[in-house]
């Protein structure tokens, strides 16, 4: 344990990575993306209802800038009132004075805010079609790889979170088409382990080859290949942390495929997703890759708030690269559980009353 942080894996290299990024810069990237699997029922709750689900990840982008979301009236939240992991992101980042910058990689809603521009497409639902055409992979990850040197350049760590909405049975698919027997996690406390399967088999029907670009365009969605673009520019300059759990594990499966400097990288991301019994995550990163997995508790069960306690309860675990993002404060910063818990509190009152 390191300022409260957890590394699994190879614990050497995750004390080295430690020491590497401690009290230095630090630049959050954060793909907004999309795929039309999560319109699939009972497949997620990364939104009020049905409708909103598509404004999430613009949504969360917002609310990172501005505390609040501009494409809808209310922050992103469950059908039950549970809020985005953006506000605990935003609380990170901000308590440490980590600046972020927005990148679309497929979004099917543009956030209305400055950001940067790909023109990639969202993916479409693969119970049903292929996500993407080859063409589009091929665009996914040579964009990638420039805005990953680009920002690379600028900082001695960069973090890269997440959104998009049914990311997590994408993520299960593409890892399941490179032969990994994956148990993925979800924003839902019983997690649809049943759906999520019916999915993925439905879509490896489609096609049998075991070229990367081929099963990342039937079972996958824009952020995958974006983000393993990014990884491996990025990762040859500087630092980079995958903020994030499953999803990030699947840019992994892709980035053996790519290439990326595994000395450079590690995986952040919350305790809520290494200790997930209904998944695998620890257990297919070292199968990936020799790189440390660092893990923090936000200590959420311990908010006088219901909907902050339901984090440590099996609901959202992770997203819009939360665990990285208190991992990356608590090393530039120092500062303990309790008092970003306090201000993590302290944003959701503000929000909510």
């Amino acid at each position: 344990m390191v300022n409260d942080i957890e590394i699994f894996g190879n614990i050497e290299k995750g004390k080295k990575f430690i020491n590497t990024i401690e009290k230095k810069n630090f630049l959050f990237s954060f793909v907004i993306s999309y795929t039309a699997t999560c319109e699939i029922p009972g497949i997620t709750i990364a939104g009020a209802d049905s409708e909103s689900i598509k404004y999430t990840p613009a949504a969360d982008a917002e609310f990172l800038h501005y505390g609040f979301c501009k494409s809808i009236k209310k922050i992103p939240m469950t059908p039950d009132g549970k809020p985005t992991p953006a506000l605990i992101t935003k609380v990170a980042l901000e308590s440490a004075g980590i600046p972020h910058v927005i990148i679309n990689a497929g979004s099917k809603i543009q956030p209305q805010l400055p950001y940067i521009q790909t023109n990639l497409k969202p993916g479409k639902n693969i119970s049903n079609v292929s996500a993407l055409d080859n063409s589009s992979v091929t665009k996914a990850v040579d964009y990638g790889k420039i805005v990953g040197r680009t920002l690379g350049s600028q900082t001695n760590c960069l973090l890269i979170g997440e959104s998009i909405p049914g990311g997590t049975t994408t993520a299960l698919a593409v890892m399941r088409g490179f032969g990994l027997n994956a148990k993925v996690s979800s924003s839902i406390p019983k997690n649809p382990v049943d759906l999520k399967n019916q999915v993925v088999e439905s879509a490896s029907k489609r096609f049998d080859s075991d070229d990367p670009f081929v099963i990342i365009s039937n079972m996958g969605d824009p952020m995958i290949p974006f983000v393993t673009g990014m990884l491996n520019s990025a990762s040859e300059i500087t630092n980079v942390l995958l903020c994030g759990g499953t999803q990030m594990a699947a840019v992994l499966a892709f980035g053996k495929h790519i290439g990326f400097n595994e000395n450079n990288t590690a995986i952040g991301t919350t305790c809520y997703i290494t200790n997930d019994k209904t998944a695998n995550f620890i257990q297919i990163v070292n199968q990936l890759a020799d790189i440390p997995i660092l893990a923090v508790d936000p200590k959420l069960e311990n908010s006088k708030f219901e909907g902050l306690r339901a984090f440590s309860q099996g609901f959202a675990k992770e997203g819009v690269g939360a665990g990285g993002s208190i991992i990356a404060s608590k090393l530039k910063t120092g500062i303990d559980s309790h008092k970003l818990l306090e201000l993590i509190e302290k944003e959701y009152a503000r929000v909510f009353t």
